[in-house]
């Protein structure tokens, strides 16, 4: 028997199909179709942030450069401060005044990078993040916000550069996965309100969040992202342990219900493996 039984058992009892990996010090765990492919909505979100912060470290764009409204720049983009809405061009508020989680954020910084580059997003990502990693199914097929397709498979590599980080330097990887202007409050999606709402630079960080997606044994260190259609990634570097799920079953209908046990369950037994 494996000390992941209980957690596959609840996985297995979900009402959408499921393909999952667990990632700790002792190696890789699977469960279900890990090659599939499928969109994975708002997961994109890290994967798009790590190519921009790959051209950061380029040179090709600063963390400070202007985008968008007066006072507004990559970081805030980066870390939903920019005061647009989720799907919207015209500003909702200041930057830095509060946490609006925007999509339209993700499609100005792609934007930037191409008119910097001179390369698509498109292109970009895909020589800087999915081909050194070895993400060879993997793709943007539209916004960077939402229309990144992948596996597990192939997340799986993501996750191992999110353990030990290759493409960036630690310095500029650690700026990515702690809060980024700590004391704002906001809304994280499908899930409610958060007084304060931590977020790093393309990371959602677990902090003190309640309700939230992740697992009660989940640390405030935690980072990652869910996306509505159904999907999640998280690495918790206190318990040295990350997981990643992709399903298509749209978040709020099951979200809440069923991934928080899942993830303690998983918690519970990395400590037996």
């Amino acid at each position: 028997m494996s000390a992941l039984d209980a957690a596959w058992a609840l996985l297995d009892s979900w009402p959408t199909s499921a393909s999952v990996a667990v990632v700790h010090r002792n190696g890789v765990h699977t469960h279900g179709d890990i090659k599939r492919v499928q969109r994975l909505a708002s997961v994109s979100k890290p994967l798009a942030a790590y190519a921009v912060l790959i051209a950061y470290e380029e040179g090709s764009i600063s963390l400070d450069d202007a985008v968008g409204q007066a006072g507004c720049t990559v970081r805030h983009l980066l870390a939903h401060a920019g005061g647009y809405s989720f799907d919207g061009a015209t500003p909702v508020g200041k930057p830095e005044a509060k946490r609006i989680y925007s999509n339209t954020g993700f499609d100005m910084l792609a934007a930037h990078v191409e008119e910097r580059t001179g390369i698509s997003f498109v292109e970009y990502i895909d020589d800087a993040v999915f081909a050194p990693l070895g993400m060879h199914s993997s793709s943007l097929q539209g916004s960077c916000a939402k229309d990144v397709h992948s596996s597990v498979e192939d997340l799986v590599h993501f996750i191992h550069e999110l353990r030990s980080p290759t493409l960036i330097v630690r310095e500029t990887f650690i700026d990515a996965v702690v809060p980024v202007f700590p004391e704002l409050s906001g809304i994280v999606p499908g899930v409610g309100p958060q007084d304060p709402c931590p977020w790093g630079l393309g990371f959602e960080i677990r902090g003190h969040k309640d309700p939230h997606w992740t697992g009660l044994q989940n640390s405030a260190a935690t980072f990652g992202h869910f996306g509505g259609i159904g999907t999640f990634l998280w690495v918790d570097p206190v318990a040295d342990c990350a997981c990643v799920m992709l399903a298509e079953k749209e978040f709020d209908e099951w979200g809440m219900a069923y991934w928080p046990s899942f993830n303690d369950a998983v918690l519970s037994a990395v400590g037996q493996i």
